[in-house]
């Protein structure tokens, strides 16, 4: 059965976001018809990722709340982390991001794990079988942004249509003995000083390891597969913050340590 969303405006979509994210220009209007499913959505995102030139390092997973979550048939969204666009954290020095003048952009403290093989491609994925496909955990930061202001306003499928509002990711401290200490893991998010959220990994839907399973099941129906090395960002652990050009955040997880960050203007491609 052909779907209503058709592939002209998948394609007019998706190389509507990919321009703007390459000249860091904003989308004032969403660039065509809305997806009206998340299947709908990954095509556009699926069209989206073969224009881009980078390869995946890894994927986001974002919540989808009540009452999207019934209407859309999931709790969680997915989208590209580009190689690119991971950096590693260093000590007592922010990480500079790039925002897109007129764009959205959020920090996200989270919990990431870093597959050690990779998955075979089959369905029915837990956390407790995912679990055994990772061979570290870090901390994290997720730069959660796109050309288009609205991005969060209407619905999960237009969110995951563009990289899963995605821009990045800041890759902290390894976090040790994480099989035993994941689920009782705290962190708080601060911008400007002032603390945004405070939260952990209990704040993540059954865990870091359902989003995992979530994530592995959502491959096997795209025909793709998650790779050994690639780094998944399991979900926001303390909310969604926005942040603006000049403000700087912190995302402290205690005894973890903390990752430091601050927005800059994003500057496009010189071409």
């Amino acid at each position: 059965m052909k779907h209503a969303h058709d592939n002209s405006s998948s394609s007019l979509i998706a190389r509507t976001f990919t321009d703007a994210r390459r000249t860091a220009t904003a989308v004032p209007a969403y660039p065509g018809e809305k997806p009206d499913s998340l299947a709908a959505a990954y095509t556009v995102q699926d069209e989206a990722i073969n224009l881009w030139p980078d390869r995946i390092a890894g994927w986001k997973l974002g919540r989808v709340p009540p009452p999207f979550d019934a209407q859309f048939g999931a709790g969680r969204l997915a989208g590209p982390i580009f190689s690119r666009n991971v950096w590693k954290a260093v000590d007592g020095q922010p990480t500079s991001f790039g925002v897109i003048d007129g764009g959205f952009a959020a920090v996200e403290a989270e919990y990431v794990l870093e597959l050690a093989e990779t998955a075979p491609d089959q369905d029915g994925w837990t956390p407790e079988s995912a679990a055994g496909l990772v061979g570290r955990a870090f901390t994290g930061v997720e730069i959660a942004g796109s050309p288009f202001a609205g991005i969060n306003g209407h619905g999960p499928a237009v969110t995951a249509s563009d990289f899963g509002n995605n821009a990045g990711l800041i890759l902290g401290a390894e976090i040790t003995d994480w099989r035993s200490r994941l689920a009782g893991l705290t962190c708080k998010t601060l911008i400007d000083g002032e603390v945004m959220g405070t939260g952990g990994a209990a704040s993540i839907p059954n865990g870091p390891l359902d989003s995992l399973a979530f994530l592995l099941n959502l491959m096997h129906r795209r025909g793709r597969r998650l790779e050994a090395g690639q780094l998944i960002s399991t979900g926001a652990a303390t909310g969604v913050h926005q942040i603006f050009v000049g403000q700087s955040a912190v995302a402290d997880f205690g005894a973890d340590g903390r990752i430091a960050c601050v927005a800059i203007t994003a500057k496009g491609d010189a071409a």
